[in-house]
């Protein structure tokens, strides 16, 4: 596939976007003789077809522009004039939905020119065959993802015309009459669907004891949309959302911090109001944290956003801090968000002697977590520690007053050895040349977030492992979430990474069979993590039913540990077993020595016919 380069976009309500061949837009017109032949690679690619809503291959791109501005007109003049939607909510929900209008002009047949073509004609004529889901516009328009949320919404409507729900259109219609953006009512249904059902015979009223509470318009609508739960059909006037006006009363009105915003600007009010949304969720019902917020609601509220907030939130959690307790911490020392915590470099094991670790106990760890060594980032700090069961130790060290461990200047002044790094660097590449795997990278950052440095021991582990990291990521909780300790699970993938290949379904089935019919527990784990490596029903149910059947005769004299029994070939485990009783070996070639398809199906390794569910 070859594409003229420079790529030429174009973008819905803008000319041209001219995309250089380093991906990067251009402000330079696009002239013809500019332009050749050239052929991008795949990543670019992708990332210049993402650009567009939807791929118009039906159009050549010289008419795009003006087909979609066409269309875009036409379709508000069907909404308004064939749907009786009103002209303002109809131009809304059109122009505001790229996407879906895309996809709609993408299904069209349009003859090879279009020039001179009455293109409204053709809509016309497309619509009488082909109706359109109005749906898909609404919720795009509103702010809901049209890949996702959307669909998801429209699926509870049986027909395609919005027209047909009058409450829906009427709930939105009063919601911006009173003042919210059309564009942001989304929040509103994400989160609470039943406010687009209550109608506004019951809205409008809350709306209004709102406003008699003492706040204006545009913090009401701020608060609505960062609260959606206000104006939910279940909300109860005199509990929750009493409390909640009764907490936002002392931030706004008796802090006078609503005089620090104009009136007018709900983007403002909207960002401070999901600010204290944060503390609030962590801090709903005891309120302690409301004088604490009221000392810094310049500083925090009105200069940072929901998203920096977290975090600086995360790092303490991360670090063993309760929730709460992270949401006091950060709001008394309200420097820490002035602090890089995520992107300064840590080097191991110097770190730790510079935050007070004897040489001794350092020299051990060093021993003991060989790949905890290295480089990595101030954010992947808490993964790091926990993976060496020194979080609580540094937690109480920071709550005593050492805040100055987490700050650029004191890791900067600890050594860093550059030759261990340009080793990490020159065998990453090294790997990543001889097994040509481009998501190398991907597999290392995701070993560094879980307390891995950059050292040897890194590079094997990532080279063993598959798939993308929020699935290597989801794992590796899914292993610490059945009991065993987060230092322990980072030494079983230090040790056999391919672990992590697996889905949670056999983590737990595995982690079940060993617990409750094997009587282990799962401290084994810590010895042989190889247990999780090996097939449940093809390997480790089949051996150890063999061994029930031998006990139960009497021809089990001493037990066998799964690192013994499941770790011997085939040829082995059937010699040990005639070592205990030569019928023993018939007895698993006939009945226990199967595998296990795909379809569940157990067939025999020595015929074709499935083991019967009663012998199995």
């Amino acid at each position: 596939m070859r594409l003229y380069g420079p790529w030429v976009l174009p973008i819905q309500n803008k000319p041209y976007l001219c995309i250089s061949e380093s991906g990067l837009p251009r402000r330079d017109s696009c002239r013809p003789y500019a332009m050749r032949y050239a052929s991008p690679s795949p990543r670019l690619l992708s990332r210049l077809l993402c650009t567009l809503p939807q791929k118009l291959t039906n159009l050549q791109f010289q008419v795009r522009e003006r087909v979609l501005k066409e269309a875009r007109c036409w379709l508000t003049e069907y909404l308004h004039s064939a749907r009786a939607i009103p002209f303002s909510h109809a131009d809304s929900i059109v122009s505001n939905a790229p996407f879906s209008l895309s996809a709609f002009v993408a299904q069209i047949p349009f003859p090879p020119s279009v020039v001179g073509v009455d293109l409204k004609r053709i809509f016309r004529r497309f619509l009488t065959y082909h109706p359109l889901n109005e749906y898909d516009f609404f919720f795009e328009s509103i702010g809901l993802p049209p890949s996702s949320s959307s669909s998801t919404a429209v699926s509870a409507y049986p027909s395609d015309f919005l027209s047909d729900d009058g409450l829906l259109l009427a709930t939105a219609s009063a919601l911006v009459h009173y003042g919210f953006p059309w564009t942001k009512l989304g929040l509103l249904y994400r989160e609470e669907p039943r406010i687009f059902s209550s109608g506004s015979d019951k809205l409008i009223p809350r709306l209004l004891t709102f406003e008699a509470r003492g706040f204006h318009r545009a913090c009401i609508i701020g608060i609505c949309l960062a609260f959606p739960s206000a104006l939910s059909a279940d909300a109860d006037p005199g509990g929750e959302i009493d409390h909640l006006f009764q907490y936002l009363n002392k931030v706004f009105l008796d802090f006078d911090l609503s005089q620090s915003v104009p009136e007018n600007n709900v983007d403002i009010f909207l960002q401070v109001c999901r600010n204290i949304r944060v503390f609030y969720d962590l801090d709903s019902r005891k309120g302690t944290m409301r004088e604490l917020m009221c000392k810094n609601l310049r500083k925090i509220f009105l200069e940072l956003d929901a998203a920096l907030i977290a975090q600086k939130l995360k790092f303490f959690i991360n670090l063993g801090m309760e929730a709460s307790e992270a949401g006091h911490f950060i709001l008394k020392h309200a420097d820490i968000f002035n602090t890089d915590l995520e992107n300064p470099s840590i080097l191991m094991p110097e770190y730790l002697k510079s935050i007070g670790l004897k040489k001794d106990n350092v020299a051990t760890l060093s021993r003991s977590f060989p790949y905890v060594m290295g480089k990595n980032k101030l954010g992947n700090l808490p993964a790091t520690l926990k993976a060496m069961n020194l979080h609580n130790w540094f937690l109480g060290k920071i709550l005593n007053g050492n805040l100055q461990y987490l700050s650029p200047e004191f890791i900067l002044t600890s050594s860093h050895d550059t030759s261990s790094e340009k080793r990490f660097r020159h065998g990453l590449e090294r790997l990543k040349s001889a097994r040509m795997n481009l998501f190398l990278d991907k597999k290392v950052e995701f070993l560094l977030s879980i307390g891995f440095g950059q050292n040897e021991l890194t590079l094997r582990s990532a080279s063993a492992l598959q798939g993308p990291n929020d699935q290597l990521q989801g794992r590796f909780d899914c292993i610490q979430g059945l009991g065993i300790e987060y230092s322990m699970v980072c030494r079983m993938v230090n040790t056999k990474p391919i672990i992590l290949k697996q889905c949670k379904n056999t983590f737990r089935e595995k982690v079940d069979f060993l617990c409750n019919d094997m009587g282990f527990s799962l401290d084994y784990l810590y010895h042989f993590p190889a247990f999780l490596c090996f097939n449940l029903e093809n390997r480790i149910r089949p051996r150890y039913k063999m061994l029930n059947w031998l006990k139960e005769h009497g021809l089990l004299n001493k037990s066998f540990s799964p690192s013994t029994i499941l770790t011997y070939s085939e040829r082995n485990f059937v010699t040990t077993l005639y070592r205990l009783h030569p019928a023993a070996p018939k007895q698993w070639l006939e009945r226990h020595s199967y595998r296990v398809d795909r379809d569940g199906n157990q067939i025999s390794l020595f015929s074709s016919r499935p083991v019967p569910k009663d012998q199995a």
